[in-house]
């Protein structure tokens, strides 16, 4: 998907639904399409804040414009990559809110992203688990667990309206990086089916427009991970044995940047074939099992 013409909404508050707001920062990049989408949830008395964002005053001051003399009952995170979850602290501290959400997660390397690192000074105060809710004066959330782009990834579920915001689980202009080591692909297929099992109305991502149909995008976000794994497997009947040598092959018009990116689902997907007694390693050399 092309970047739409600016000028973007940046600090607006964007009504999505009557219970929704987004409000959109100011870190646009190849792997955050316009930045990233915080969400306020609740009409009135009080709301919700989700994915709060990187740490950028403005987008901060934005957030707080939007909630304006609401309370906030909860700071939400789907994940602690460091462009959704650094903004939580100053969030909290600015308005008495708790953390809640995900599971605190820091790695030293998650692979060449533009958020290669995770967010060390998440603290939540309230970790949610599968099918945990929280609530408020007319909304209602729901975690749904959805390991794969990150092993703590938890969608939200707004029970009222039947809207899913999938952070970068399913985003609405292109599909998630899967960088391991804590990138899964095999969790990432299972929680693809989760969500396509699900009968949601629409989903809210982080990156990019809502997803009217979420069916169907699930349904081709899982047909696309199997026509990769077959172009894999294709490779190596070729005589491609290592990762750098495939990725020119299967990512062609693809910019050159993201090449990086690329690699490593590659390789979550050769882990993945691994498992299943597929595919072989030896060092960084791929073989078709006998």
């Amino acid at each position: 998907m092309e970047f739409p013409p600016k000028p973007w909404p940046v600090g607006e508050a964007d009504p999505a639904e009557p219970l929704v707001r987004r409000v959109l920062a100011a870190n646009p990049s190849a792997f955050t399409f316009t930045g990233t989408q915080s969400y306020v949830v609740g009409a009135a008395g009080d709301v919700a804040v989700i994915d709060p964002g990187p740490i950028e005053d403005d987008h901060i001051e934005a957030l707080l414009a939007a909630i304006g003399d609401a309370k906030v009952s909860a700071i939400v995170c789907t994940h602690t990559h460091k462009d959704h979850s650094p903004a939580a602290a100053p969030l909290a501290e600015r308005t008495g809110a708790p953390i809640i959400g995900c599971a605190p997660l820091v790695l030293s390397d998650d692979g060449p992203r533009s958020d290669a690192s995770f967010d060390p000074t998440y603290a939540p105060d309230r970790v949610l688990a599968d099918g945990e809710s929280i609530m408020g004066e007319g909304w209602t959330l729901t975690a749904v667990a959805t390991p794969g782009h990150t092993s703590n990834h938890l969608c939200f579920a707004l029970a009222e309206s039947g809207a899913l915001f999938t952070g970068d689980h399913v985003m609405g202009w292109s599909t998630s990086v899967v960088s391991p080591p804590d990138g899964d692909m095999t969790a990432y297929m299972a929680s693809l089916q989760k969500l396509y099992e699900r009968e949601d109305r629409v989903y809210y991502p982080a990156h990019g427009p809502a997803v009217t149909k979420p069916q169907q995008l699930v349904r081709g976000m899982i047909g696309h991970r199997r026509q990769r794994e077959n172009q894999i497997i294709r490779q190596i009947e070729a005589g491609v044995h290592q990762i750098h040598a495939m990725v020119p092959q299967m990512y062609k018009g693809v910019d050159e940047r993201l090449w990086p990116a690329a690699e490593r689902s590659v390789l979550a997907h050769l882990i993945d074939l691994e498992r299943r007694g597929r595919v072989v390693r030896s060092d960084d050399t791929w073989t078709i099992a006998a």
